[in-house]
């Protein structure tokens, strides 16, 4: 496949005013591309662009709740008006529960799905026409969850396996006409995800996340995907932690999972 550039390519970025999204922003308008980052409406939007801005590169950002189809559609109209096209969605938006699978209401399980699997699947089909006609890219931002069990994580990670399987495909469908899907497997990040963390309850978990390995920089997750991006590669799986996860998962699924409660029981624990 001959390497991707994107100089002067219209990048759009779901969760674009987050830690994550922020540095895919600048990763790729350093790259020459211009932005258009969407994201909630309390989300801190005019600060993101304008920090685009200030580093010269072009940039528009758009209120969006991504699980709204018609504020997609519109968001999706605004950024041709801007920019006359559009090369590149990053459905990078998620949300995250942690809480047992016994202790979580169906409506947590919705609104995790709602947000990682179908805000994304909205996002995508509403550039689709775009992306064929360029022959753009997808880059579905998924988790290890994608590729592994994660304790207390089960809606997460099933959302995550439901990515794979929607833009895996999808891309089965779309190679022949140009289009690229990449899906993008961080492992822990330091990000604002954590922030917005469920209980089983609904409500904001306050109590800190545990870790496996140090925690990745979003700068760093953002260069290997422009890189991975640019080589048109299909999966990238991120930092040593989750190269080692998704393979003894695949190899020693027993190891994996014993390995991985140790790590991750405690969050379930009574404070």
């Amino acid at each position: 496949m001959p390497r991707r550039e994107f100089h002067g390519r219209t990048v759009v970025i779901t969760g674009g005013a987050g830690s994550i999204g922020g540095a895919l922003a600048r990763s790729f308008g350093r790259a020459g591309a211009k932005i258009a980052i969407v994201d909630l409406p309390t989300s801190p939007l005019g600060a993101a662009r304008e920090e685009l801005e200030s580093a010269g590169i072009e940039a528009v950002a758009l209120p969006c709740d991504i699980t709204d189809t018609a504020q997609v559609q519109a968001s999706m109209a605004s950024i041709r008006e801007a920019f006359g096209r559009i090369d590149v969605i990053i459905n990078n938006a998620g949300i995250v529960h942690r809480s047992a699978f016994a202790d979580t209401r169906p409506e947590v399980f919705r609104r995790v799905m709602e947000v990682n699997l179908f805000g994304a699947l909205h996002c995508t089909q509403a550039c689709m026409a775009d992306l064929i006609a360029n022959r753009g890219l997808v880059i579905a931002v998924s988790s290890i969850a994608g590729l592994a069990p994660l304790y207390g994580r089960s809606g997460y990670a099933a959302s995550k396996h439901a990515m794979h399987g929607l833009f895996e495909s999808l891309g089965a469908e779309v190679a022949a006409k140009g289009v690229g899907v990449l899906m993008v497997c961080p492992s822990f990040v330091e990000s604002g995800l954590e922030a917005s963390t469920l209980g089983g309850d609904g409500k904001r978990v306050s109590r800190p996340r545990s870790k496996v390995g140090e925690l990745g920089s979003p700068d760093d997750v953002a260069a290997e995907v422009l890189k991975a991006a640019k080589a048109g590669r299909r999966r990238l799986v991120l930092t040593p932690v989750g190269k080692t996860s998704a393979l003894l998962s695949r190899l020693a699924p027993g190891l994996y999972e014993r390995l991985m409660i140790r790590s991750l029981r405690s969050e379930l624990d009574e404070p």
